[in-house]
């Protein structure tokens, strides 16, 4: 049985290209970045190729790029170092209810150390509101950190608003773009964040490596202690194959990113479509326009999204029914209930997020069996009768 692979927000393959270029700094040249010698010369220009890559994807400069363990990693880091390292800014943090876990129980560890938390809500479509920050900003505001596009229903935030507004108060902006470098065109410059989380696992790199953007003038302090790598931000051996990985994924984005965009707005637009038009009691989660490429969320009525990914799973269809992060979790997703949703409605999520190696076959298959597998689960439903 063929498997149809459309749950990409979770993580995506490496890709070929990616994998290539990676073996060589596993075998011949597997050099220590950080030693002097000629493997380790090796290892250290490999290294500096990827974080330009990395740069130049995002329009940063290329010392403005810390290499991380991850998302979570470049996430802690933003916020923890950032707050420990300019004590004086205020005591005041600001983020978002639909925020993934590794900011949200970051800001709520950075809240039992003594800062005060004001955690935002959104729209029914997911928004952060300028209006709601605005309001929320304080004197002693010290950081915000709001994600650039949601993982879970695909909402893309009005960032460059949204930075602009906290700038004004005095307070630095973070932004968690794990979903989004990659698959939108992003200048940090444009946007005018102070910091940016990345993942190469996310645009078809390894997993275990990532990045935090530290824009030039902002300090931010050693997040791990021991050694003086990434100019002594982040200690720690350099994963060099993970990081030429991580740059060659970038290289390979940054060349395909329009003609991925329009495919996947297309199949997910006939996708999302489809199902809607196919299954009664069904609603899109997230906003319908500014959503990213490849995404799409829906809550079905009456049924239970574990229930939906199993019988999908006998098809070969692999999807989620939200952030991978908590799929051990029998609790709504927090995402679909900030948006206002009823407990029995969320419980009914679906996500399906496409890749570029999709097909229309991909979406046809879906459309073919989902509403049958709605209907059945429907029918021994006890909330349907």
């Amino acid at each position: 049985m063929k498997q149809i692979y459309m749950d990409h927000s979770a993580t995506t393959p490496v890709d070929p290209e990616v994998f290539n270029a990676m073996i060589p700094y596993y075998t011949d040249s597997y050099g220590n970045a950080s030693s002097i010698h000629a493997l380790g010369r090796i290892a250290r220009r490999a290294v500096d190729e990827a974080r330009e890559a990395v740069a130049n994807l995002i329009g940063a400069g290329f010392k403005e790029i810390v290499f991380t363990s991850g998302g979570t990693e470049a996430n802690n880091q933003a916020i923890i170092s950032y707050l420990n390292s300019n004590l004086k800014a205020g005591r005041h943090i600001i983020t978002s209810a639909v925020e993934h876990h590794a900011v949200l129980d970051t800001c709520h560890f950075m809240q039992k150390q003594g800062y005060e938390l004001t955690i935002l809500p959104v729209t029914p479509e997911g928004l952060v509101t300028p209006e709601a920050l605005q309001s929320a900003l304080r004197p002693d505001t010290a950081l915000v950190s709001i994600m650039h596009a949601n993982n879970e229903v695909g909402t893309i935030q009005p960032i460059k608003e949204l930075a602009a507004i906290a700038h004004a108060g005095n307070a630095v902006f973070h932004t968690d773009a794990v979903q989004t470098v990659g698959k939108l065109a992003i200048d940090v410059k444009e946007l005018g964040v102070d910091m940016l989380s990345a993942s190469a696992h996310k645009l078809y790199g390894p997993k275990g490596i990532g990045c935090l953007y530290i824009r030039k003038g902002i300090r931010v302090g050693n997040y791990l202690h021991g050694g003086e790598q990434e100019r002594g931000l982040r200690s720690g051996t350099e994963n060099v194959p993970g990081i030429v990985g991580f740059g060659k994924a970038c290289e390979l984005a940054k060349y395909d990113l329009q003609k991925n965009q329009a495919k996947l707005i297309k199949l997910a637009q006939r996708l999302q479509e489809g199902i809607l038009n196919s299954i009664s009691n069904t609603c899109l989660t997230g906003h319908p326009v500014n959503r990213l490429p490849g995404s799409v969320s829906v809550c079905f009525e009456y049924v239970e999204g574990e229930s939906i990914l199993l019988m999908l799973d006998r098809y070969g269809i692999l999807a989620s029914s939200g952030s991978a992060c908590t799929s051990g979790s029998l609790d709504p997703s927090h995402v679909l209930l900030a948006l206002g949703l009823q407990h029995k409605i969320a419980h009914g999520s679906l996500r399906l997020t496409l890749g570029k190696e999709n097909t229309d076959e991909d979406v046809n298959m879906v459309l073919e069996v989902l509403p049958g597998i709605i209907q059945n689960l429907r029918r021994m439903s006890p909330l349907c009768n």
